[in-house]
């Protein structure tokens, strides 16, 4: 069970080829839309574009071309400002607002 381990168990699981970027991913956004998260933590979700990312991280791995912390995925506050994504800081009167840019 990756959503287990520690950001430093992530990483040493991602180098030795235990699970893709992809897998850890897919695992992660699975977890969010289970029946059984009864937190209901998240506003948005860009599954898409995170499995894009991690496909291509992936591919970069591969070649040895990460980081630390490549490939591990994370979540953000509904605070910071995304380009073309929904960013309501939870407020009903940003409910509709799509960020045109992303923050610094």
């Amino acid at each position: 069970m990756p959503h287990r381990l520690t950001i430093s168990g992530l990483k040493t699981a991602l180098e030795a080829g235990e699970f893709s970027a992809e897998e850890l991913t897919r695992h992660y956004l699975d977890r969010i839309k289970s029946p059984s998260n009864q937190y209901n933590a998240y506003i948005t979700v860009t599954g898409d574009t995170a499995i894009s990312a991690a496909r291509k991280v992936d591919q970069e791995r591969a070649k040895g071309l990460t980081g630390l912390l490549t490939g591990i995925p994370i979540a953000h506050k509904d605070i910071f400002c995304t380009e073309g994504v929904k960013t309501s800081a939870g407020s009903m009167m940003l409910d509709n607002f799509i960020s045109p840019y992303n923050a610094t």
